[in-house]
């Protein structure tokens, strides 16, 4: 079974709370903005720093993570539903899917290519990708979902053809 256990202090101590499906607000369960380390079994799960699956995402793979990055700031849970066996996405050089393409179908740092800060559009074919501004997953980063067709990163990404780093996330094991 998919699962994610949160706790409110760093190491897994304190109050916790294990959840099996999504959680739109975890204030309603009078445990937002709280958490300080967690446990993922399973599917990779979704924090966000916003209720209602808005602000920052964060993801978790399977695994123990005795603190995370932005402790007491996660409002929200989401459970990643969709197949991550076989992902890919396709890049563009130009918005509306133009210019030269580059089809990605693993973990890939842009700057020892030619698409390095040159990609402004993508097709997201399989997975559930992890955008990175900066090489070696670094800066700000956003989420890309199976279907999704992001036609200029200008307006709606704020990357300005500035993606340097992706990977894909990795499905988890469950029980």
């Amino acid at each position: 079974m998919n699962r994610i256990t949160v706790y409110e202090r760093a190491d897994f101590e304190g109050l916790s709370r294990e959840f099996t499906c999504d959680v739109p607000d975890l204030h309603e369960l009078d445990f937002g903005n709280c958490i300080a380390s967690l446990k993922v079994v399973g599917q990779p799960w979704i924090a966000y720093t916003e209720p209602k699956y808005e602000g920052e995402p964060h993801a978790f793979e399977e695994g123990e993570y005795p603190s995370v990055e932005r402790p007491n700031s996660f409002s929200a849970l989401r459970l990643v539903h969709h197949d991550l066996a076989d992902p890919q996405i396709t890049l563009y050089e130009r918005p509306n899917f133009q210019g030269a393409c580059k089809v990605v179908t693993e973990e890939t740092n842009l700057a020892y290519g030619y698409f390095n800060d040159r990609v402004a559009s993508h097709v997201v074919q399989r997975g559930v990708w992890l955008l990175y501004q900066h090489p070696g997953r670094g800066g700000w980063h956003c989420l890309a979902w199976p279907g999704e067709r992001l036609a200029d990163y200008k307006p709606e990404l704020n990357f300005q053809a500035r993606l340097s780093h992706l990977r894909p996330l990795r499905p988890g094991q469950p029980m």
